[in-house]
């Protein structure tokens, strides 16, 4: 049940309220960012800094007639008060990989602060009565804050057997969205899906360097392209995705553009 304050909230915020289903979400994440090579510990002038973001986030989604919008609250420190250093050279260090030797120059302690809104529309068409069905969703989002700000567009595209609120699969922002509340199934539940999103970066602390200091940073490329394909399956309250992402370069005299696996597991308590 959402609790009272968050839905004294919704009624505060714009395009949130009114008929519907309303949830709250709460997520927890760690991100770090390493130039291609991890084993020079100086400065690579011409490769993005070593930045980690430590965050807390807060959701509110509003679902109805095939209409999902979203309001997202992130905040959290960038710099050595993430403890991505420490995270990533244990991991490292117990896969056997090379341990990053150049965190000294990682950006240096901010806070953060994204405030995110996002809206996206889905239609779908049976298949048949009871089996699989094809989803087209549109979306757009923008976001505004000191470690991110963007405006994007973009859609994605499902088949198999799911619930009318279910959007597809949630991912890490920014990025093409889905829904990051699930509703409890009886059944089985699967998709495969695509999609695609267009982003204008405005901020991107992670390359553009410390909003109130000097630090590393690189000239990033504002237009960037995301596109993404997997598979993702869903059981009673559990939905478990996996999925290939393509991002096309995100700074100038980048070497190649990006290329990541993504491995998720969402629970409704």
């Amino acid at each position: 049940e959402t609790p009272g304050w968050a839905r004294d909230l919704a009624g505060a915020l714009p395009r949130i309220d009114g008929p519907g289903t309303l949830r709250l979400g709460a997520a927890i994440g760690q991100n770090m960012f390493t130039p291609d090579d991890i084993s020079n510990a100086d400065i690579i002038a011409d490769d993005r800094p070593y930045a980690g973001w430590l965050y807390g986030g807060l959701a509110l989604e509003h679902t109805a007639k095939g209409n999902r919008r979203t309001w997202e609250l992130d905040l959290g420190i960038v710099g050595p008060g993430s403890l991505a250093r420490q995270t990533q050279i244990l991991v490292h260090e117990v896969l056997g990989a090379t341990i990053p030797r150049g965190w000294a120059n990682q950006l240096r302690n901010e806070p953060g602060i994204v405030l995110l809104y996002e809206e996206m529309w889905q239609r779908t068409w049976p298949i048949d009565a009871n089996g699989p069905r094809i989803a087209v969703t549109p979306h757009i989002s923008g976001s505004i804050g000191n470690i991110y700000t963007h405006a994007a567009a973009g859609g994605s595209i499902r088949f198999g057997v799911f619930g009318d609120d279910d959007f597809g699969p949630a991912r890490i922002r920014p990025g093409v969205p889905g829904s990051d509340g699930i509703a409890r199934r009886d059944g089985f539940g699967w998709y495969l899906f695509a999609g695609a999103e267009g982003r204008l970066v405005g901020r991107n602390i992670f390359l553009d360097g410390n909003t109130f200091t000097d630090s590393h940073s690189i000239d990033k490329v504002p237009g960037v392209l995301d596109m993404q394909t997997g598979v993702g399956v869903a059981f009673h309250s559990m939905r478990l995705t996996v999925m290939h992402v393509f991002r096309t370069h995100e700074f100038k005299h980048q070497a190649e553009a990006d290329r990541f696996g993504v491995a998720q597991a969402t629970f409704r308590f």
